[in-house]
């Protein structure tokens, strides 16, 4: 039995890595899909390769950072499949400019912040009456291991702390309208970006031999590092009744890099 049967699926930068992976593997198991992405190339394609699948799926451009914009993909997918039961806050994003505070351009800090904490909370403010009225839902927010650890990356960090506030804080307000609210905290995941952004060093990653990669200052990745297809199942758990139990959560998908 399909593990999200007829539920409605919204996920945020479903264009490309680990949005895209979950969107092809909600589709997998019987969800309607709702590519919330800016880039309507990308997009498209998602939507169009799971309409070819045989499952339910609508592109919808959409700026995650622009309250009409996020409010307008809320209806339009309320008025294209009748509900929805499942918010996945997929986009976000470090940039290589990120840095030490005492140092950091501020307009690092306000784009760091409205694409990653910003976009997140409109996604969920504009949601959560439509979770309602169709009975409940989850959330699934995406935070990051550099929540969990003292890292240089001081904006990008801050930014994903405060999704798992925002998601503790979701977590106790709408229980009581059977909506859960949980979050996911990645390690490095080999998304099209990341391996653009690190390049020479992806046979290091890859490997999982122990090198020293000095942003996110660990000496170990035990089981090497992650693909998008692996955080996908993660938010699929939390995303299915199956996990009706866990809310208010942060699960940690970073390989144990946060164990050290």
């Amino acid at each position: 039995m399909a593990r999200l049967g007829d539920k409605v699926a919204i996920i945020t930068g479903a264009g490309v890595g680990i949005g895209r992976a979950t969107a092809k593997l909600f589709a997998q198991e019987g969800a309607k899909i709702i590519i919330a992405e800016m880039n309507t190339d990308t997009g498209e394609a998602v939507a169009e390769e799971i309409r070819g699948s045989g499952s339910g799926a609508l592109f919808i451009a959409t700026d995650v950072t622009d309250s009409a914009s996020v409010e307008q993909t809320i209806a339009q997918t309320v008025k294209h499949f009748g509900r929805l039961d499942v918010l996945h806050n997929c986009a976000g994003g470090s940039i290589p400019e990120d840095a030490p505070i005492d140092t950091v351009d501020w307009d690092v800090w306000d784009h760091t912040m409205s694409l990653d904490l910003k976009g997140t909370m409109l996604c969920c403010r504009f949601a959560i009456p439509a979770m309602i009225q169709s009975g409940g839902g989850s959330i699934v927010n995406m935070s990051s291991v550099v929540a969990l650890q003292g890292t240089s990356l001081h904006v990008y960090s801050t930014a994903k702390g405060g999704i798992i506030s925002f998601t503790k804080s979701l977590a106790s307000s709408y229980a009581k309208e059977g909506i859960r609210a949980n979050a996911i905290c990645p390690g490095i995941v080999l998304t099209d970006r990341v391996k653009g952004r690190f390049g020479d060093k992806l046979d290091e990653l890859e490997s999982g031999a122990g090198k020293v990669l000095s942003t996110f200052r660990m000496e170990k990745y035990p089981f090497g590092v992650g693909q998008p297809e692996d955080i996908a199942n993660v938010a699929l758990f939390l995303a299915a009744d199956e996990s009706r139990m866990v809310n208010g959560s942060y699960i940690s998908a970073d390989g144990g890099m946060s164990a050290y």
